[in-house]
């Protein structure tokens, strides 16, 4: 593709996203590339990362369209994107708009008007409200004040940059330094994480699926955060474990491999696609102690394995804010009204997954949420529905758990941030039904 065609695949992606606001931007992209398979690895990495900077900065550009009062129209957005963040002239992006094959037509004289009158503005603009100055969308910031503070810029700062990819090795076909090998083998160099025993880290995207590590099913892609939920669950060899929210089943591999193989994992969902999905990740992993199990309506599941399990995991649905430097979509995806329906939800499913847990056993809460309403104050309204339930500082288990690291947190709950850890934001509350 020349330049001028990437432009115009960027544009109608950009297009394609604005159709669907609610559907992620990953499934969107997916059916997009498909659908046009005339584009090759090279140029659709090239027009992903034209539109998915758009879509990375979109707050800040959609504020600078409106302050002009113009629509922000797919062109438009990406014409400003390059502009603005990328250091475009008008006249280089007159001449990539040409009309010529494949190329997007010409700039209107309404666009070329707008387009000057942002020409030598700065992206972070002095006159941006808190919210687009940092990045964040309006709905979000109450939370986020209150969980960061005075920390709450760097914070942002470091939700805008890319993700590293964070890998778990498996620990039923290999060790973690195997993996590393394997991995360097195939031209792939990789780090330990330092938080997680079972975690490798790799600076930059790379297409890990495709190597014969991950056929294999010697590591699996996964955020050090969430590792570290599935090490705090302290799943052992013979327990009974339900992973409540299992989704694709990556904490239920993590879990399965602690355990050895050994006891029973059941990977509970409310989706027949997901646990389909995770059916196939289990075999390549080669985990044999777990089972899935479909929650429906009326399924009595619940109530005759009441009080029976060891542990109980619920990595409960939430807003994502905590994954928003990996999945920048998701901050213009989600809003107040989903915030507020996602906390109702949250509770009712602590609720049924509180009654499966023994005496004894363990509860653990988590999200990859920094919203407090998602977090500490689910724990906080739970624990006063339930004075069996206790807390179990986090501190206190990882000491146990992981004795050679310094535990990352000092708070009863786990609680990390992309700033200060280098994770995702996840957080994890680990909760003990008394005897």
């Amino acid at each position: 593709m020349t330049p001028a065609g990437r432009l115009q695949a960027a544009i109608d992606l950009l297009a394609a996203l604005d159709a669907a606001p609610r559907r992620p931007a990953d499934a969107i992209a997916t059916d997009f590339f498909r659908g046009r398979r005339y584009i090759g690895s090279g140029d659709r990495r090239a027009v992903s990362e034209l539109a998915w900077g758009a879509i990375r900065q979109r707050l800040r550009l959609d504020w600078h369209l409106a302050r002009i009062g113009t629509p922000p129209t797919p062109r438009l957005v990406l014409a400003a994107h390059l502009l603005l963040a990328e250091g475009w002239t008008l006249q280089k992006l007159g001449g990539h708009f040409t009309g010529d094959r494949f190329a997007p037509s010409p700039l209107s004289p309404e666009e070329v008007s707008a387009l000057r009158r942002l020409s030598g503005a700065k992206l972070v603009d002095p006159e941006m409200p808190e919210g687009p100055r940092l990045n964040l969308p309006d709905w979000a910031l109450p939370g986020l004040r209150a969980r960061f503070g005075e920390k709450l810029a760097a914070e942002a700062a470091a939700m805008e940059a890319e993700a590293p990819l964070d890998l778990r090795a498996n620990l039923l076909r290999t060790s973690r330094e195997s993996a590393r090998l394997a991995l360097s083998g195939e031209d792939i160099a990789a780090t330990p994480t330092p938080l997680s025993p079972w975690g490798l880290r790799i600076p930059e995207r790379k297409p890990v699926t495709g190597t014969a590590a991950f056929k294999e099913g010697l590591i699996e892609v996964q955020d050090e955060g969430s590792q570290l939920i599935a090490l705090l669950t302290d799943a052992r060899p013979g327990m009974r474990v339900a992973d409540y929210c299992a989704g694709a089943a990556g904490k239920t591999l993590a879990l399965a491999a602690a355990m050895d193989n050994r006891g029973h994992i059941v990977a509970c969902d409310v989706s027949a696609a997901r646990l389909e999905g995770a059916g196939r990740r289990l075999r390549r992993a080669g985990v044999s102690n777990a089972e899935r199990h479909l929650l429906e309506p009326g399924d009595k599941w619940r109530k005759r394995r009441g009080r029976s399990f060891d542990r109980v995991l619920v990595d409960a649905p939430c807003t994502g804010s905590g994954t928003w430097r990996r999945n920048p979509d998701a901050r213009l995806r989600t809003n107040a009204t989903d915030l507020a329906e996602l906390s109702a939800k949250q509770a009712v499913i602590l609720e049924e997954a509180s009654e499966l847990v023994r005496p004894g056993g363990r509860l653990v809460y988590a999200t990859c949420s920094l919203l407090p309403e998602e977090d500490e104050m689910q724990i906080e309204r739970f624990l006063g529905r339930h004075p069996d339930f206790v807390m179990r500082p986090v501190p206190a288990l990882w000491a146990e758990l992981c004795p050679a690291v310094v535990c990352p947190v000092e708070g009863e709950a786990l609680a990390l941030s992309p700033a200060r850890h280098g994770t995702d934001g996840f957080f994890a509350a680990v909760l003990e039904r008394r005897p």
